[in-house]
């Protein structure tokens, strides 16, 4: 199904692991959330949804201040599965694709957010993954209709291997695809690898 290109952004985690609100984090001249979106809309997307958890009023607010939508997952015990589930329905016929993002890796370049972008325009049927060094990574991009399977039960993961035919993986110059933030030591790590002197480009 040929369309335009939205973009899902997971913020419902509880954070735990980190043991405060990692979305609300400052990084750079943002936080985790506003480079996150920043990222994505640098990469061509026009149409955003934030997923938030059911008492993730400040993500809300935030989210909402960033002018985009806002999507609340009320599992409140839910997975990564459940926020995409509740978060699809926010986008109309019209929309193809969906790129589908972690707040938990906000370094990801927005070259990267293109590129799945401009493959999704030439394979409309398939689910393009990211890979850099031969790893797949995040975001990845799903066709709206596809991310329609996705039941009670399933995971991401299940809706890409059930099929490996339409699987298509695009190679990237961007670790950030790897890089994951869910600790404290993450954080500090992924604040240097932001600094100039580390020298990551992040474009």
């Amino acid at each position: 199904m040929r369309g335009s290109v939205a973009a899902l952004l997971l913020a419902a985690g509880r954070s735990s692991r980190m043991g405060r609100c990692k979305q609300l984090l400052p990084l750079g001249n943002t936080t985790v959330l506003g480079r996150c979106l920043d990222t994505l809309r640098r990469g061509g997307v026009g149409e955003i949804a934030v997923v938030v958890p059911a008492d993730g009023e400040q993500v809300a607010r935030a989210a909402a201040g960033h002018g985009v939508r806002v999507v609340v997952n009320p599992d409140r015990e839910g997975d990564m599965a459940s926020s995409v589930r509740a978060g699809r329905d926010a986008f109309g016929s019209a929309v193809g694709g969906v790129i589908v993002s972690l707040c938990d890796q906000p370094l990801v370049a927005a070259g990267t957010v293109a590129r799945l972008r401009d493959r999704h325009a030439t394979e409309p049927g398939r689910i393009i993954i990211p890979t850099h060094g031969g790893r797949r990574g995040h975001p990845l991009l799903f066709p709206l209709p596809v991310l329609a399977e996705l039941e009670d039960g399933l995971t991401l993961r299940d809706l890409v291997v059930c099929d490996p035919a339409r699987v298509c993986c695009v190679a990237v110059a961007d670790p950030g695809i790897l890089i994951d933030m869910d600790t404290p030591e993450d954080y500090r790590h992924v604040c240097r690898l932001m600094a100039p002197q580390e020298g990551l480009s992040l474009r």
